[in-house]
Formats: C-alpha cells, structure tokens, sequence
C-alpha cells in the first residue's frame, strides 16, 4: 500500500551480495500521486541459502521510519519455513496475506 509522507530516518543496509537501489533520504518526501515503491533491496549469493540469509541480515539492518514500509512483510517472508523450503508458486503471497 501506498504510504506518503517525511522519511525522517533512513539506514541503508550494505555489505558482501546486499545492493540498494533507491533515491530516498532523511527528510525526503513520498509524494502520495506516484508510485509508491520507494527502493529495492537486492541480495545474491553462492547458493539460496546464503542469499537468503544476507536477506534477513540486510532487512534487520535497513531504517526507515516516517513512513509504512513492507519490511515486516519481507521479514515474515524470509522467515517462513515452506518459504525457505522452496517450492512456492505464484498463490503463495495471496495464501500467506489470507487474500
């Protein structure tokens, strides 16, 4: 969902295999008439479980407050055992927001 306003604090996570993509800023304002993606976090690694690990590591690192984000949806995501089991299809978002 959409989520305008100030960001009054913003960490970027870093690192071997973490990349953010984004324009944003302390005291940057999310206007509420664009697109509301705001940046991308982007991991890699050697295997899945490496990257999704520095995935988690990187969400736990990442700030950015003043506004809504969906890191705690990531976060819940990358902590999902079917998730990190694999396997998953293209129902799985709609079956874990109960949609």
């Amino acid at each position: 969902m959409p989520s305008p306003g100030t960001i009054s604090q913003f960490h970027a996570p870093g690192g071997l295999g973490v990349r953010v993509d984004s324009h944003i800023y302390n005291g940057y304002r999310v206007p509420p008439y664009y697109d509301s993606m705001i940046g991308k976090l982007i991991v890699h690694g050697d295997t899945r479980e490496i990257a999704m690990a520095r995935m988690r590591t990187a969400l736990s690192e990442c700030v950015i407050e003043g506004i809504k984000t969906n890191i705690p949806l990531q976060q819940g995501i990358f902590n999902d055992a079917a998730f990190a089991a694999g396997g998953t299809n293209i129902h799985y978002l709609e079956k874990k927001l109960g949609i």
